[in-house]
Protein backbone atom coordinates (compact mmCIF):
# COMPACT_ATOMS: atom_id res chain seq x y z
CA UNK A 1 0.00 0.00 0.00
CA UNK A 2 0.96 3.46 -0.31
CA UNK A 3 0.92 4.52 3.13
CA UNK A 4 3.66 1.72 3.79
CA UNK A 5 6.12 3.86 2.07
CA UNK A 6 5.75 7.10 2.96
CA UNK A 7 5.32 5.64 6.69
CA UNK A 8 8.77 4.38 6.30
CA UNK A 9 9.80 7.39 4.54
CA UNK A 10 8.08 10.00 7.70
CA UNK A 11 10.48 7.33 9.92
CA UNK A 12 13.59 7.77 8.01
CA UNK A 13 13.30 11.57 8.90
CA UNK A 14 13.90 10.94 12.50
CA UNK A 15 17.49 10.34 11.03
CA UNK A 16 18.06 13.23 9.61
CA UNK A 17 18.87 15.23 12.51
CA UNK A 18 21.80 16.68 10.67
CA UNK A 19 19.66 19.16 8.46
CA UNK A 20 19.37 22.65 9.32
CA UNK A 21 15.31 23.37 10.39
CA UNK A 22 14.79 25.00 7.07
CA UNK A 23 15.86 21.81 5.16
CA UNK A 24 14.27 19.53 7.89
CA UNK A 25 10.54 22.23 7.82
CA UNK A 26 10.76 21.48 3.69
CA UNK A 27 11.50 18.19 4.02
CA UNK A 28 8.16 17.93 5.99
CA UNK A 29 6.38 19.76 4.07
CA UNK A 30 7.16 17.73 0.56
CA UNK A 31 6.34 14.41 2.25
CA UNK A 32 2.76 16.21 3.25
CA UNK A 33 2.07 17.27 0.00
CA UNK A 34 2.96 14.26 -1.22
CA UNK A 35 0.58 11.73 0.92
CA UNK A 36 -2.11 14.33 0.23
CA UNK A 37 -1.29 13.95 -4.08
CA UNK A 38 -0.91 9.91 -3.73
CA UNK A 39 -4.33 9.53 -1.58
CA UNK A 40 -5.80 12.26 -4.15
CA UNK A 41 -7.28 14.51 -1.13
CA UNK A 42 -7.94 18.41 -1.42
CA UNK A 43 -4.72 20.31 -0.75
CA UNK A 44 -6.80 22.60 1.80
CA UNK A 45 -4.75 24.16 5.03
CA UNK A 46 -6.42 21.21 7.32
CA UNK A 47 -5.68 18.04 5.35
CA UNK A 48 -2.02 19.70 4.99
CA UNK A 49 -1.73 20.76 8.99
CA UNK A 50 -2.75 16.91 9.30
CA UNK A 51 0.29 15.18 7.16
CA UNK A 52 2.55 17.85 8.25
CA UNK A 53 1.81 16.31 11.83
CA UNK A 54 1.88 13.24 10.71
CA UNK A 55 5.60 13.60 9.07
CA UNK A 56 7.18 14.71 12.12
CA UNK A 57 6.11 12.07 13.63
CA UNK A 58 5.54 14.55 17.37
CA UNK A 59 1.71 13.40 17.40
CA UNK A 60 1.34 9.52 18.00
CA UNK A 61 -2.13 8.95 18.23
CA UNK A 62 -2.60 11.12 15.04
CA UNK A 63 -0.40 9.00 13.25
CA UNK A 64 -1.87 5.70 15.27
CA UNK A 65 -5.30 6.69 13.80
CA UNK A 66 -4.40 7.12 10.40
CA UNK A 67 -1.94 4.13 9.68
CA UNK A 68 -5.20 2.00 11.43
CA UNK A 69 -7.59 3.57 9.50
CA UNK A 70 -5.68 3.44 6.43
CA UNK A 71 -5.09 -0.66 7.20
CA UNK A 72 -8.37 -1.17 7.19
CA UNK A 73 -9.82 1.06 4.12
CA UNK A 74 -7.25 1.70 2.46
CA UNK A 75 -7.80 5.77 2.42
CA UNK A 76 -9.39 8.64 4.14
CA UNK A 77 -12.56 10.01 3.79
CA UNK A 78 -13.07 13.91 4.32
CA UNK A 79 -15.29 12.89 7.50
CA UNK A 80 -12.40 10.88 8.45
CA UNK A 81 -10.06 13.98 8.11
CA UNK A 82 -12.35 16.05 9.67
CA UNK A 83 -13.09 13.67 12.74
CA UNK A 84 -8.85 13.42 13.02
CA UNK A 85 -8.50 17.07 13.00
CA UNK A 86 -11.26 17.49 15.32
CA UNK A 87 -9.88 14.90 17.62
CA UNK A 88 -6.21 14.87 17.76
CA UNK A 89 -5.31 18.74 16.31
CA UNK A 90 -7.66 21.47 16.97
CA UNK A 91 -8.31 21.29 20.44
CA UNK A 92 -4.37 21.44 20.83
CA UNK A 93 -4.63 24.73 18.99
CA UNK A 94 -7.71 25.93 21.31
CA UNK A 95 -5.27 25.20 24.17
CA UNK A 96 -2.31 27.26 22.67
CA UNK A 97 -4.62 30.22 22.55
CA UNK A 98 -5.93 29.52 25.83
CA UNK A 99 -2.70 29.47 27.23
CA UNK A 100 -1.28 33.05 25.00
CA UNK A 101 -4.49 34.71 26.80
CA UNK A 102 -3.88 33.52 30.04
CA UNK A 103 -0.29 34.77 30.09
CA UNK A 104 -1.62 38.19 28.88
CA UNK A 105 -3.69 38.33 31.74
CA UNK A 106 -1.18 37.36 34.25
CA UNK A 107 1.35 39.78 32.07
CA UNK A 108 -1.11 42.24 33.15
CA UNK A 109 -1.88 41.27 37.05
CA UNK A 110 1.96 41.53 37.46
CA UNK A 111 2.17 45.13 35.94
CA UNK A 112 -0.36 45.93 38.14
CA UNK A 113 0.77 44.54 40.91
CA UNK A 114 4.24 46.43 40.78
CA UNK A 115 2.71 49.48 40.12
CA UNK A 116 0.49 48.96 43.24
CA UNK A 117 3.80 48.40 44.94
CA UNK A 118 4.95 51.46 44.07
CA UNK A 119 2.57 53.31 45.34
CA UNK A 120 2.53 51.61 48.43
CA UNK A 121 6.22 52.55 48.68
CA UNK A 122 5.47 56.07 47.59
CA UNK A 123 2.19 56.40 50.34
CA UNK A 124 4.66 54.77 53.44
CA UNK A 125 7.25 57.55 52.20
CA UNK A 126 4.40 60.49 52.40
CA UNK A 127 3.25 59.23 55.78
CA UNK A 128 6.91 59.54 56.93
CA UNK A 129 7.19 62.68 55.37
CA UNK A 130 3.96 63.93 57.12
CA UNK A 131 5.06 62.91 60.64
CA UNK A 132 8.55 64.59 60.12
CA UNK A 133 6.97 67.78 59.21
CA UNK A 134 4.72 67.92 62.13
CA UNK A 135 7.51 67.46 64.52
CA UNK A 136 9.67 69.99 62.88
CA UNK A 137 6.66 72.30 62.93
CA UNK A 138 6.37 72.05 66.67
CA UNK A 139 10.06 72.99 67.13
CA UNK A 140 10.18 75.63 64.35
CA UNK A 141 11.31 78.98 65.64
CA UNK A 142 11.45 81.01 62.62
CA UNK A 143 8.80 81.58 59.20
CA UNK A 144 11.87 80.20 57.04
CA UNK A 145 11.33 77.28 58.92
CA UNK A 146 7.84 76.87 58.65
CA UNK A 147 7.98 77.91 54.87
CA UNK A 148 10.37 74.83 54.27
CA UNK A 149 8.25 72.71 55.67
CA UNK A 150 5.30 73.32 53.75
CA UNK A 151 7.58 73.52 50.63
CA UNK A 152 8.59 70.12 51.67
CA UNK A 153 5.45 68.93 52.22
CA UNK A 154 4.18 70.46 48.51
CA UNK A 155 6.47 68.29 47.06
CA UNK A 156 5.85 64.92 48.33
CA UNK A 157 2.31 65.35 47.79
CA UNK A 158 2.94 66.70 44.37
CA UNK A 159 4.70 62.77 43.90
CA UNK A 160 1.66 61.52 45.67
CA UNK A 161 -0.76 62.87 43.14
CA UNK A 162 1.24 62.18 40.60
CA UNK A 163 1.61 58.73 41.63
CA UNK A 164 -1.64 58.03 42.09
CA UNK A 165 -2.97 59.13 38.84
CA UNK A 166 -0.25 57.67 36.49
CA UNK A 167 -2.04 54.45 39.17
CA UNK A 168 -5.70 55.58 38.21
CA UNK A 169 -4.64 55.99 34.33
CA UNK A 170 -2.74 52.23 34.16
CA UNK A 171 -5.60 50.46 36.45
CA UNK A 172 -8.13 52.10 33.63
CA UNK A 173 -5.89 50.73 30.93
CA UNK A 174 -5.84 47.03 32.59
CA UNK A 175 -9.76 47.27 33.15
CA UNK A 176 -9.94 47.68 29.13
CA UNK A 177 -7.34 45.15 28.13
CA UNK A 178 -8.26 42.65 30.53
CA UNK A 179 -12.36 43.06 29.35
CA UNK A 180 -10.80 42.52 25.65
CA UNK A 181 -8.92 39.54 26.81
CA UNK A 182 -12.50 37.84 28.48
CA UNK A 183 -14.23 38.70 25.32
CA UNK A 184 -10.91 36.93 23.40
CA UNK A 185 -11.92 33.86 25.99
CA UNK A 186 -15.27 33.56 25.12
CA UNK A 187 -14.56 33.76 21.36
CA UNK A 188 -12.12 30.86 21.92
CA UNK A 189 -14.72 29.00 24.04
CA UNK A 190 -17.27 29.50 21.45
CA UNK A 191 -15.21 28.77 18.26
CA UNK A 192 -13.90 25.57 20.50
CA UNK A 193 -17.57 24.52 20.06
CA UNK A 194 -18.65 25.43 16.46
CA UNK A 195 -18.51 23.54 14.05
CA UNK A 196 -16.66 25.67 11.01
CA UNK A 197 -18.09 24.83 7.63
CA UNK A 198 -21.71 25.28 8.94
CA UNK A 199 -21.40 27.27 12.11
CA UNK A 200 -23.90 24.83 13.65
CA UNK A 201 -22.83 23.59 17.31
CA UNK A 202 -19.99 20.93 16.60
CA UNK A 203 -19.75 17.16 18.76
CA UNK A 204 -18.48 18.41 21.82
CA UNK A 205 -21.04 21.19 21.99
CA UNK A 206 -23.58 18.97 21.55
CA UNK A 207 -22.77 16.18 23.75
CA UNK A 208 -22.55 19.08 26.77
CA UNK A 209 -25.87 20.68 25.86
CA UNK A 210 -27.90 17.31 25.54
CA UNK A 211 -26.46 15.77 28.87
CA UNK A 212 -27.70 19.35 30.43
CA UNK A 213 -30.98 19.17 28.54
CA UNK A 214 -31.54 15.41 29.60
CA UNK A 215 -30.87 16.14 33.33
CA UNK A 216 -33.29 19.35 33.32
CA UNK A 217 -36.33 17.50 31.80
CA UNK A 218 -35.65 14.40 34.07
CA UNK A 219 -35.94 17.32 37.18
CA UNK A 220 -39.14 18.85 35.69
CA UNK A 221 -40.78 16.62 34.73
CA UNK A 222 -40.95 18.12 31.02
CA UNK A 223 -41.00 16.24 27.56
CA UNK A 224 -37.89 16.57 25.84
CA UNK A 225 -37.67 14.97 22.21
CA UNK A 226 -34.08 14.18 19.98
CA UNK A 227 -34.17 14.43 16.11
CA UNK A 228 -31.38 12.77 14.24
CA UNK A 229 -30.94 13.00 10.45
CA UNK A 230 -28.34 12.74 8.16
CA UNK A 231 -28.35 13.65 4.54
CA UNK A 232 -29.39 11.35 1.67
CA UNK A 233 -26.67 9.74 -0.21
CA UNK A 234 -24.50 12.07 0.67
CA UNK A 235 -21.43 10.54 -0.72
CA UNK A 236 -22.67 9.86 -4.05
CA UNK A 237 -22.40 13.75 -4.14
CA UNK A 238 -18.62 13.60 -3.03
CA UNK A 239 -17.97 10.75 -5.55
CA UNK A 240 -19.91 12.68 -8.90
CA UNK A 241 -19.05 16.52 -8.18
CA UNK A 242 -16.40 17.02 -5.54
CA UNK A 243 -15.31 17.60 -1.73
CA UNK A 244 -15.88 21.24 -2.35
CA UNK A 245 -19.82 20.68 -3.79
CA UNK A 246 -19.99 18.40 -0.55
CA UNK A 247 -19.28 20.89 1.98
CA UNK A 248 -21.96 23.71 -0.12
CA UNK A 249 -24.41 20.39 1.03
CA UNK A 250 -23.25 20.43 4.27
CA UNK A 251 -23.77 24.38 4.56
CA UNK A 252 -27.11 24.02 2.85
CA UNK A 253 -28.27 22.37 5.70
CA UNK A 254 -26.97 23.92 8.26
CA UNK A 255 -28.73 26.80 6.84
CA UNK A 256 -32.02 25.04 6.41
CA UNK A 257 -31.59 24.41 10.26
CA UNK A 258 -30.83 27.85 11.42
CA UNK A 259 -33.60 29.32 9.59
CA UNK A 260 -36.05 26.21 11.28
CA UNK A 261 -34.90 26.34 14.71
CA UNK A 262 -35.36 28.83 17.39
CA UNK A 263 -35.05 29.51 21.22
CA UNK A 264 -33.83 27.43 23.62
CA UNK A 265 -33.70 24.14 20.96
CA UNK A 266 -30.17 23.30 20.08
CA UNK A 267 -28.38 22.20 16.79
CA UNK A 268 -25.45 20.20 16.18
CA UNK A 269 -23.30 19.32 13.44
CA UNK A 270 -22.93 15.54 14.98
CA UNK A 271 -20.61 14.20 12.46
CA UNK A 272 -19.97 14.13 8.63
CA UNK A 273 -23.31 14.13 6.71
CA UNK A 274 -25.22 13.87 10.13
CA UNK A 275 -27.05 16.66 12.65
CA UNK A 276 -28.82 16.67 15.32
CA UNK A 277 -31.66 18.53 17.14
CA UNK A 278 -32.39 18.87 20.96
CA UNK A 279 -35.93 19.96 21.41
CA UNK A 280 -36.68 20.74 25.11
CA UNK A 281 -40.40 21.50 26.41
CA UNK A 282 -41.65 19.62 23.32
CA UNK A 283 -43.51 16.21 23.09
CA UNK A 284 -43.22 13.69 20.13
CA UNK A 285 -46.31 14.79 17.92
CA UNK A 286 -44.32 18.29 18.27
CA UNK A 287 -41.29 17.35 17.50
CA UNK A 288 -42.56 15.09 14.60
CA UNK A 289 -43.95 18.71 13.17
CA UNK A 290 -40.36 20.04 13.64
CA UNK A 291 -38.60 17.06 11.83
CA UNK A 292 -40.82 17.33 8.63
CA UNK A 293 -40.24 21.20 8.74
CA UNK A 294 -36.83 20.82 8.38
CA UNK A 295 -37.13 17.88 6.03
CA UNK A 296 -38.99 20.56 4.00
CA UNK A 297 -36.87 23.30 4.09
CA UNK A 298 -34.08 21.33 3.07
CA UNK A 299 -35.79 20.09 -0.02
CA UNK A 300 -36.78 23.01 -1.00
CA UNK A 301 -33.73 24.36 -1.73
CA UNK A 302 -32.11 23.71 -5.20
CA UNK A 303 -28.38 22.50 -5.07
CA UNK A 304 -26.17 24.87 -7.82
CA UNK A 305 -22.41 24.21 -8.48
CA UNK A 306 -20.84 27.05 -7.85
CA UNK A 307 -17.78 26.38 -10.41
CA UNK A 308 -20.13 25.71 -13.35
CA UNK A 309 -24.03 26.98 -12.65
CA UNK A 310 -24.62 23.14 -13.07
CA UNK A 311 -28.01 22.80 -11.26
CA UNK A 312 -27.66 19.56 -9.30
CA UNK A 313 -31.19 19.05 -8.21
CA UNK A 314 -32.43 18.93 -4.18
CA UNK A 315 -31.08 17.50 -1.34
CA UNK A 316 -32.97 15.46 0.86
CA UNK A 317 -32.92 14.10 4.29
CA UNK A 318 -33.68 11.08 6.69
CA UNK A 319 -34.97 11.57 10.38
CA UNK A 320 -34.95 9.83 13.39
CA UNK A 321 -36.92 11.29 16.26
CA UNK A 322 -37.30 9.24 19.64
CA UNK A 323 -38.35 11.25 22.92
CA UNK A 324 -37.29 10.90 26.87
CA UNK A 325 -39.05 8.10 29.07
CA UNK A 326 -39.30 7.25 32.39
CA UNK A 327 -35.48 5.48 33.23
CA UNK A 328 -34.01 7.21 29.81
CA UNK A 329 -30.39 8.49 30.31
CA UNK A 330 -28.57 10.02 27.66
CA UNK A 331 -27.39 7.39 25.52
CA UNK A 332 -30.67 5.44 25.04
CA UNK A 333 -32.09 8.73 24.14
CA UNK A 334 -30.01 9.02 21.41
CA UNK A 335 -29.58 5.15 20.73
CA UNK A 336 -33.40 4.73 19.96
CA UNK A 337 -33.28 8.19 17.77
CA UNK A 338 -30.27 6.98 15.51
CA UNK A 339 -32.57 3.67 14.69
CA UNK A 340 -35.28 5.62 13.56
CA UNK A 341 -32.55 7.49 11.53
CA UNK A 342 -31.87 4.01 10.10
CA UNK A 343 -35.05 2.72 9.57
CA UNK A 344 -36.55 6.08 7.71
CA UNK A 345 -33.43 5.21 5.34
CA UNK A 346 -33.98 1.59 4.93
CA UNK A 347 -37.55 2.61 3.76
CA UNK A 348 -36.77 5.12 1.43
CA UNK A 349 -35.36 7.88 2.59
CA UNK A 350 -36.32 11.63 2.38
CA UNK A 351 -39.06 10.82 5.06
CA UNK A 352 -39.53 11.25 9.28
CA UNK A 353 -39.63 7.89 11.63
CA UNK A 354 -40.45 8.06 14.93
CA UNK A 355 -40.29 5.23 17.60
CA UNK A 356 -43.92 5.21 17.94
CA UNK A 357 -44.17 3.79 13.91
CA UNK A 358 -44.26 0.23 12.39
CA UNK A 359 -40.46 0.75 10.45
CA UNK A 360 -38.50 1.74 13.86
CA UNK A 361 -40.40 -1.17 15.64
CA UNK A 362 -39.71 -3.63 12.11
CA UNK A 363 -35.96 -1.64 12.36
CA UNK A 364 -35.38 -2.88 16.32
CA UNK A 365 -36.99 -6.85 15.60
CA UNK A 366 -34.23 -6.89 12.78
CA UNK A 367 -31.43 -6.21 15.02
CA UNK A 368 -32.47 -8.17 17.88
CA UNK A 369 -32.82 -11.15 15.16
Amino acid sequence: MRFNVATYAFRRLGTLSVLDEHERTMAFAELALGQIRSLRQTAVPRNYEIWYVYATGYNSPLNKIINETLARNGKLTEADLEQIYETYLSHIKTTDRIDRVGARVIGEIDDVMRLLADALTMSTSYDVNLVGASERLATAENGDQVKAIVESLLHATRQMRNTNKALEERLMLSKTEISSLQQSLEAIRAESLTDPLTGLGNRKYFDRSIEIAVQNAIASGEPLSLLMFDIDHFKSFNDSYGHLTGDQVLRLVGISLKQSIKGQDITARYGGEEFAVVLPNTALRQALTVADHIRRAVMSKELKKKSTGEMLGRVTISVGVSMLKPGDDTDSLIERADACLYAAKRAGRNRVVCEADPEYRAETSTQVA
